[in-house]
């Protein structure tokens, strides 16, 4: 893997995501307690002995940037290698990233140099949850002789319009690739017989569409030649529907989980799923573990508590409270009389001293975490929230798509931001 570069894209504004994105960039949102989206893609790289990895970073990227120095040390031992390229004003451009295709363009000078002798480039999101060894993409890539080679998988009808949908031969070849198609006519020439594909795609004959993972792999030469053209600015939208026509764009089926993280219902739903007794994506795995920073923390403390298929991360203290079905992240505080149904907890980024929480009650402040006697359903409670005593958040009046002034409702899911303060006695 010597001559393979990785680029990992830090993703836009992440508006579908908002306000979990209010203050970070995507790849950068905490998931499972105690980890970041761009965990997965980092992790799967160094599984697949990639030595070279770069992010390309634009909003929000100071905490993702933080968190990439302090987790990815590897050291002058070792031959691998993470670099962040931000956004920047050069005098080739002085544009934002206009897309991914885009923000490769501006940033090849770096990514394709005599000095690393690169031959493929690896091109991945920053925002998706899934395992694969890149190893065997990039060792189907130079099977086929494939100037361009897509990660597919396969998906049901209702998930084609938020997806780049394509069309491949037995062989692999793709014939027709649509990003996100809307209408019946655009599908159906999309559909596909997957029957061939069924070694590697296990319950390939109940999805008739193939998508597009976000996951690419393009000879050197042919990256650069199609980003010679400026009018190629996004990866779905222009350069692989030119592409099927004037290159070799092979598909590699994937028959593993992958979800999505675009959205908050994607986001919460994909967590929940963790707490399956055998979820479809497995933190557990020893023989390939998700690597994050490593948190100094005390145990878990739990006060006569039930509690019910849920997630605690280190440092978390629960009091004589009810937990079902849900996540508490790195410092999480839950206290007494309080019932959380179906939630994910982000925690908290430090402990308030004892001084500190008594001068805020003095305030009318509520301390970090969770008051006493509240019932929370259906949420997400980004981190360093203070939520004071008999708060109820349960979006009761059952409200599709709002924004307030300390929270909002994505897909009837109630979703209050990092730091927002919610006073005692409040009903949501």
């Amino acid at each position: 893997m010597k001559n393979v570069v990785a680029v990992i894209l830090g993703g836009g504004q992440g508006t579908r995501l908002y306000p979990l994105t209010k203050n970070r960039a995507k790849p950068s949102v905490p998931i499972a307690g105690k980890f970041r989206l761009i965990d997965i893609p980092m992790s799967n790289s160094i599984h697949s002995e990639l030595e070279k990895i770069f992010i390309l970073t634009q909003f929000n990227s100071a905490s993702l940037n933080r968190h990439i120095g302090q987790t990815y040390q590897f050291g002058s031992l070792s031959n691998k290698s993470v670099r962040i390229l931000a956004a920047q004003q050069t005098y080739t451009s002085n544009d934002w990233y206009q897309g991914t295709a885009d923000a490769v363009r501006q940033n090849l000078s770096y990514l394709v140099t005599s000095k690393n002798q690169t031959e493929h480039v690896l091109i991945l999101a920053g925002d998706h949850l899934y395992r694969m060894d890149y190893r065997r993409l990039i060792g189907y890539h130079l099977l086929q002789d494939a100037d361009i080679t897509v990660g597919a998988i396969p998906v049901y009808r209702e998930q084609t319009s938020d997806l780049g949908i394509l069309k491949a031969e037995p062989e692999g070849r793709i014939t027709h690739f649509v990003e996100k198609p809307q209408t019946d006519e655009e599908l159906a020439e999309l559909s596909v017989d997957l029957t061939a594909w069924s070694d590697s795609i296990p319950d390939a004959a109940s999805k008739p569409y193939l998508a597009s993972m976000g996951i690419y792999v393009f000879k050197k030469e042919i990256l650069i030649e199609k980003l010679e053209d400026k009018s190629n600015v996004d990866f779905g939208r222009h350069i692989l529907p030119r592409s099927i026509y004037q290159s070799a764009v092979y598909a590699y089926p994937f028959g593993g989980y992958w979800e999505d993280i675009g959205t908050i219902k994607s986001f919460y739903q994909a967590n929940l799923e963790l707490l399956d007794p055998l979820p479809r994506f497995d933190f557990y795995n020893e023989s390939a573990p998700v690597y994050t920073y490593q948190y100094h923390l005390p145990s878990t403390k739990v006060n006569q508590s039930n509690i019910y298929a849920c997630m605690l991360a280190e440092g978390s203290i629960i009091d004589r409270s009810e937990l079902n079905r849900s996540i508490i992240g790195l410092r999480g505080i839950v206290r007494s009389d309080t019932r959380i149904e179906s939630s994910i907890i982000m925690g908290i980024d430090y402990y308030e001293e004892a001084a500190q929480i008594t001068e805020n009650a003095r305030q009318g402040v509520p301390p970090l975490g969770i008051g006493s006697g509240c019932f929370i359903r259906n949420a997400i409670i980004d981190k360093n929230v203070r939520i004071g005593d008999g708060v109820v958040i349960t979006n009761k009046d059952g409200i599709e798509h709002m924004d307030a002034e300390n929270y909002s409702i994505r897909d009837y899911i109630v979703v209050v931001p990092k730091d927002a303060v919610i006073p005692s006695g409040t009903f949501i």
